[in-house]
């Protein structure tokens, strides 16, 4: 059974940081692609970042990009997402998805429950 539990969320004050984890199971993790949306009250999903199976080569989207980054640990079957310099638009329900290296939800079979992450100014 395909299990992705993402953790690390919470309520931050704008400036702050958070850390995302998400645990994998019942997949060959240290062989897929992983990948962070992100869902804001009223909005669609939208894609925030990705990592390749090695962790060697990652992506972001403009809206996160030198503030975010993801990063993985095989050994654990998990993926982070180190998030800094949060602003109230980062508010949103973080979800992480296996497996591939696309930018549109459609693609992925695989999500989490989503962890809520909520910036305050």
């Amino acid at each position: 059974q395909v299990q992705l539990v993402e953790s690390g969320g919470g309520l931050v004050q704008a400036g702050g940081s958070l850390r995302l984890s998400c645990a994998a199971s019942g997949l060959p993790f240290n062989k897929l692609h992983m990948c962070w949306f992100r869902q804001a009250p009223r909005k669609e999903r939208e894609f925030v970042a990705m990592i390749t199976w090695s962790g060697g080569s990652t992506m972001y989207a403009d809206a996160v990009k030198g503030r975010f980054t993801t990063s993985r640990d095989n050994a654990k079957n998990a993926v982070y997402l180190q998030m800094n310099s949060l602003n109230p638009e980062d508010t949103a329900v973080y979800y992480c998805a296996a497996e591939g290296w696309y930018t549109v939800e459609s693609k992925y079979n695989y999500w989490g429950q989503g962890t809520q992450v909520s910036v305050s100014s």
